[in-house]
């Protein structure tokens, strides 16, 4: 970026299209000694990521972690090996390929606290997931979380009168609204695109 070719962006102006942790982990895919190639597909890719992981942590959302977890020691390896952040980051995916594959519940509570000490140690999965899911960009319109509910509570009620093409119309307009659905057996969840 270079402020004579005009693709200079304050921190300021890049938190209005993609949360903070976005762009650590956009900063942080790069190792420091090389030069960095910031995009708005990196911020992209970066966003998506951080959904990956905080979805991982949402199928767990129940499980309380009782005890403190260490960083995991290849992270601790990564980082100590001058600062080596992308490798670090391969390994927080690896956890939460983890998470994702436990099945018993002390798995998923190991690998849900290894995940975030991981992430803590680089300044990431610092939030509640449906925090992370629900919240939006600063100066980012769109329909607030009382709207949403009110027209998922609305969808629920035209599927269960089977007026399938009124919940699929429902449905259709939140996604244009950038309000993405997903249905499970117990509840229908949603997050911001």
């Amino acid at each position: 970026m270079s402020k004579s070719l005009g693709n200079f962006f304050t921190v300021r102006q890049l938190l209005s299209i993609a949360p903070g942790e976005a762009l650590r982990l956009a900063l942080l895919s790069g190792h420091y000694r090389q030069p960095l190639d910031f995009s708005s597909e990196a911020l992209d890719n970066a966003k998506a990521t951080l959904d990956r992981w905080y979805g991982a942590l949402r199928t767990t959302n129940t499980l309380k972690i009782t005890t403190s977890h260490q960083p995991p020691e290849a992270l601790e390896s990564a980082l100590l090996d001058d600062l080596n952040t992308p490798r670090a980051i391969a390994n927080i995916h690896e956890l939460a390929n983890e998470l994702n594959r436990a099945l018993t519940t002390d798995g998923q509570i190991a690998a849900k606290g290894q995940l975030l000490a991981a992430g803590h140690a680089l300044g990431l999965l610092q939030q509640d997931p449906e925090t992370w899911f629900k919240s939006k960009p600063a100066n980012q319109g769109g329909p607030t979380d009382a709207e949403i509910d009110a027209q998922i509570n609305a969808r629920i009620a035209a599927r269960k009168a089977k007026d399938f093409a009124e919940a699929d119309r429902i449905r259709d307009v939140l996604v244009s609204q950038g309000i993405i659905l997903e249905d499970n057996a117990q509840e229908t969840a949603w997050r911001r695109r």
